[in-house]
């Protein structure tokens, strides 16, 4: 794709995308261009990705066609206020920063500026993520639909409001942490079960992978289950532990409390 796309902050989401980009051969490295504030994590995605590192924000600006903001949200203000001079009308702006809403980037760059909004999770490294998208609908089509062949190299992505924004947090964002949890603990009870390591993170690996391709095919989760749930017998036993100790409870729970402080956060960050 001969788009120039470049990254204000270098750390691990960008870098996320970045191997995406490259390693999905959509995007040459010559095309892309980084700036952070540390000269050794430059140093390491050029040697490492073969891409173009800039010392300055207003660099990355003057290099690209799609300008992502990876940077802290504390620091989004005054990333804004030093980019906003050099930065056109004809650019695309996806800002990643969580909670950090449209209409404050607008405030700062002028409501006459293109800017999408995402919310990725870490598995866009390995072109598996998720990513939630909206924007303020000053993008023309085409300009929309690069941004999001983009970013569907690196994963599925998902439009939604604004407003359902902490909600995807909760879900796509803190969801991976959840699922690695449940590998680990699944992966305890086969080694306690006589299992080795190395066998039982295998087995439990693929279980999940070839689970959740069967729900994305369409059948229903429940249906699914009671699929596997013959009478009387292994499954139905192991999942009535999983009641009895409130598993089902937990996971709705750690949904909710993910969603809280997300919103917790993006009301300290409208109050900056």
């Amino acid at each position: 794709m001969n788009v120039r796309i470049g990254f204000i902050g270098g750390g691990n989401m960008a870098e996320a995308f970045i191997s995406g980009f490259v390693n999905g051969e959509l995007i040459l490295p010559s095309k892309i261009h980084v700036s952070d504030v540390n000269k050794e994590r430059l140093e390491y995605l050029k040697n490492t990705y073969g891409i173009n590192v800039h010392e300055t924000n207003v660099s990355v600006v003057l290099n690209s066609d799609i300008v992502f903001l990876s940077v802290k949200p504390q620091v989004m203000k005054a990333v804004l206020e030093e980019i906003k001079e050099a930065l056109t009308p004809a650019q695309v702006v996806v800002s990643m920063a969580a909670g950090y809403p449209i209409k404050k980037i607008e405030e700062t760059l002028g409501d006459d500026k293109k800017i999408v909004r995402i919310m990725p999770n870490i598995l866009v490294k390995i072109r598996k993520g998720v990513i939630a998208l909206t924007h303020n609908y000053r993008l023309l089509d085409e300009e929309l639909s690069t941004v999001k062949e983009i970013l569907s190299d690196c994963g599925e992505v998902v439009e939604v409001e604004e407003k359902l924004f902490d909600a995807v947090t909760a879900i796509s964002g803190s969801g991976p942490a959840f699922i690695f949890l449940t590998i680990e603990a699944l992966a305890d009870g086969g080694v306690k079960a006589g299992l080795p390591r190395e066998a039982a993170l295998k087995l439990v690996t693929a279980t999940i992978v070839g689970s959740a391709e069967m729900v994305r095919n369409g059948e229903h989760p429940e249906v699914l289950k009671d699929k596997v749930t013959s009478p009387a017998g292994t499954t139905i036993a192991g999942l009535s532990a999983l009641e009895e100790r409130g598993t089902r409870y937990s996971f709705i729970k750690a949904v909710e409390e993910a969603f809280k402080r997300s919103k917790e956060i993006s009301e300290l960050i409208e109050k900056l």
